[in-house]
């Protein structure tokens, strides 16, 4: 394999749809109660080969791109499988929880930041969610 300069990336990134990735999230959307994440509009990919230093990331379909291509909002959930396989299924699980906080209520296409204040803020939806998990797997 030819050996990249300095600030040279691969474009060998590799995605495929991952249905037992999908299947575990709608698990975690029946059984949280997280009505507002129209599942059908969410898609799981698990990609091999990314140079990103996230475990997964989420994809949002903006407002400009609906309009343009006539179609509903949309939302993917990339899961980088050099590092999300790594961790045991109860990290998982989290960084799966911590992708679906990025998706707002309003399920708008839109994306949710870390840094919002106040009421009902990132960290504190995202607590909640492992917190119930957490409760879940204790019965």
């Amino acid at each position: 394999m030819k050996k990249l300069k300095r600030g040279q990336r691969s474009s060998g990134v590799d995605w495929q749809l991952d249905p037992e990735i999908q299947k575990r999230v709608k698990t975690l959307i029946k059984d949280l109660d997280l009505e507002w994440l129209s599942y059908g509009r969410i898609f799981f990919y698990r990609s091999h080969g990314s140079k990103a230093r996230a475990y997964a990331r989420t994809w949002g379909l903006p407002r400009l791109w609906q309009t343009t291509l006539n179609v509903e909002p949309a939302y993917i959930v990339e899961v980088i499988s050099e590092y999300f396989d790594k961790l045991d299924r109860r990290k998982q699980d989290e960084v799966l929880l911590h992708e679906l906080s990025h998706i707002p209520r309003n399920f708008s296409g839109a994306l949710t930041p870390h840094t919002r204040r106040g009421h009902n803020n990132f960290k504190d939806k995202l607590k909640q969610m492992i917190v119930k998990l957490d409760n879940l797997n204790n019965f």
